[in-house]
């Protein structure tokens, strides 16, 4: 995959031009939002029907956060950038 990573939803050159600090932004916000769905999809799961709920409302979402915070992450390392220690 190297500096190209496969996705569906996530632009792989979207952050080509963002400075590291607002890599650090997107990084947080991206990993909130998929934070927030992974408890959504928690939840659902544990009532009648909750995998049709995950898939048809939040599958999506979260897999388009989750390849955001790929293309964030090899962005910031491209950049050589100084990244939290939150940061795989």
């Amino acid at each position: 995959m190297g500096d190209n990573p496969a996705t569906l939803f996530a632009d792989p050159g979207k952050y080509q031009y963002s400075s590291c600090e607002q890599l650090a932004s997107q990084r947080k916000h991206w990993s909130t939002r998929e934070q927030e769905l992974k408890l959504l999809m928690d939840k659902a799961q544990q009532s009648a029907g909750g995998a049709i709920v995950n898939v048809l409302a939040y599958k999506a979402d979260h897999v388009a956060a989750s390849e955001e915070l790929k293309v964030l992450e090899i962005a910031a390392r491209n950049k050589n950038c100084e990244t939290p220690d939150n940061w795989r």
